[in-house]
Order: C-alpha cells, then structure tokens, then sequence
C-alpha cells in the first residue's frame, strides 16, 4: 500500500472522494451517484473518475442538463428504496431547482407523516476559485434555513471523507457542500489535513457535533469549510504576535451543536466567527445567537467576519472582500 506522504505528490481532495463513493458503492447496491457528467467524464472536478466503468450505467450515470429534472428523479429514487447521490455541479445552480428542494425533498418526509424516508445526498462545489459571482457561492445558511434538510460543510481532507459517509449512510437529506480549493488540493499540503489513506476504509464522522483544531485563550474563532484553513493559518499568525487564538470547526450547519459551541465559546474573552457565505441572516448571526442564548451576558464579546455582496470577476477585487487569513488578523 503507498505511503500517505507519497499520496501527497498525485492525490486531492477530488480523488478523496472518488474513493469514499467507490467504497459506499461497493458497500451498498442501493447506492447509485448520477448528475451532469459524473459519468464518462468523471465530474466536472474529477470527484467521480473511473465510477462509471467500475460500477455501470445503472449505478453512476449522466443526466440531461436539467437540475429540476434530475433532483426530482434523485426524491422519488430515494423514496422508492434507494441512496441517490446527486451532484449539483456548483450550488449555485440550486436556483434552477429550488422548487424541488425546499418544498419536496425537505418536507416529505413531514408530510406524509414519517411513512417515506428519504435518503439521499446532493453534493455540491462551493466557493470561490476566481470564478466570479454566479459560480462562487457557498450558501449553506440558505439550506439551513428549510427545516428537514441536513448541512454538511466539511473544513478539511478527513472530513471531506468521513462526513461524506455519513452522509450516503444518513435516512435524512443531506447537502454536501464541498469546497472547490479542497476538491483541488494536493493531500498533505492544506494547514489542517487529516485526509484517509484512499487504500483504506474510511469511517463514518458524526453530524452535529463540532470539533477544536486549535487551542487558544484569548478568542475564539468559529468557523466551516474553507475558512478552517484560513483560519488556522491566521491563528499560527496571530501566535507570532503573542495572541492564542482558538479554532472550532462547526463541520455541519445542520445538525448545529450549539451546547458544544457554547463551552468552546466559554473559554476566551472574545468570539469571532468567520464565514465565506452572506453576513446578513447567515451561519454567523446563528451561532451568536446561539452563544449569547446560552451564556448570556457573562459570554464573550462577539463579531463576525463574512461578506454582503456577489463576488466580482476580478481576483483583485475578489481578494478584497472575501474573508480569509489577512482579514482574520486585522
């Protein structure tokens, strides 16, 4: 079996999750992965290459380009008695098929009082690479907000793995919000990186239940998905200053473990929560409330640190306004 630092010069995260689906595949007949070009092509990021000639057109297969029409048919398989993993090539073409989301896919299970189940996962690339404001979003607090629907944002190689079982295992909807810089990244190259030896079997990680990567007592910062990295990097930054600063990564939005986010949030003076999605009625207001709700007015002081507007085309202005590591130790 190679070597995980040998991984290092050929593996990303995409490859990470071509393994993790070629496992549950196996695993599991009722598994079946389908979307716009995850087929012969493997995914637009490569997370599907090679599934398609191991597994067959019936269980990794091509869509039209029609997102409403391929998120219904992913309800009614999952109803029917099978684990649908559909691919949303960018969350942002979530718009085309919200319909089919936020009115069928969380809420039938509620409205057929528990007699269906519906298991089933949408992946879908967020973030931003430079790809301006219709392919860079994130939007996982838009999700979050429709009761029924389950929130997965993993920060890092291993949980990109872990969380994705989880996922493929849970009888609830899932959205997989897989950021496109570790989709792309090399193994062992990110700041925080725990990635699975793709030779080896990966376990299930809990939903719901966040985890400190880094200890620190003077603030706290909360965070998910890409903005762990950055985060970490800030914090290793901020420690040449002769500031500790903490680090949770919330891993999902939905479940949120809001009693495990108020002890870390106990345990410094200040609180800052950094988010790649919208400010404005998102994540970060969430998990204030949460803090203020539970530790009332002996909590920390509180701020936020996200964006409010779309992202422009140019990397240069694209810079300015995304949070990350510079903003994080201004």
């Amino acid at each position: 079996m190679p070597e995980q630092g040998k991984l290092a010069d050929q593996r990303t995260g995409s490859h990470l999750v071509a393994a993790v689906l070629r496992q549950e595949l196996a695993r599991d007949a009722s598994v079946v992965v389908f979307g716009e070009d995850v087929g012969h092509l493997g995914g637009v990021f490569g997370a599907t290459r090679r599934l398609n000639r191991e597994f067959g057109e019936e269980r990794v297969f091509d869509t039209p380009v029609s997102e409403t029409a391929f998120m219904g048919m992913a309800i009614g398989a999952a109803q029917a008695g099978l684990r649908p993993v559909a691919e949303l090539m960018f969350v942002d073409f979530a718009g085309v098929c919200f319909d089919q989301i936020a009115n069928e896919m969380a809420k039938n299970h509620y409205m057929a009082g528990g007699r269906v189940r519906l298991p089933l996962v949408v992946r879908a690339a967020v973030g931003s690479i430079g790809s301006a404001a219709q392919h860079s979003q994130v939007l996982g607090a838009t999700f979050a907000h429709f009761p029924g629907l389950k929130v997965a944002l993993p920060g890092s190689h291993g949980d990109l793995q872990r969380l994705l079982v989880t996922a493929v295992r849970e009888d609830d909807p899932v959205i997989f919000l897989e950021h496109k810089r570790l989709l792309k990244a090399r193994v062992n190259t990110l700041p925080l990186d725990d990635a699975v030896d793709p030779g080896e079997a990966v376990e299930p990680a809990p939903l719901g239940r966040l985890r400190r990567v880094r200890a620190g007592t003077d603030v706290t910062i909360v965070t998910a998905g890409w903005m762990v990295q950055e985060s970490v990097q800030a914090a290793g930054d901020l420690a040449t200053d002769g500031i500790s600063a903490a680090v949770v990564d919330l891993r999902s939005l939905v479940p949120l473990d809001r009693d495990g986010l108020a002890e870390a949030a106990g345990q410094a003076p200040r609180l800052l929560v950094v988010d790649e999605d919208y400010t404005t009625y998102g994540m970060a207001a969430e998990v204030i409330c949460t803090v203020a709700e539970q530790l009332g007015p002996g909590g920390p002081r509180m701020a936020r640190l996200g964006l409010d507007v779309p992202l422009p085309a140019s990397r240069i202005l694209e810079d300015e306004v995304l949070p990350g590591r510079r903003m994080i130790q201004v």
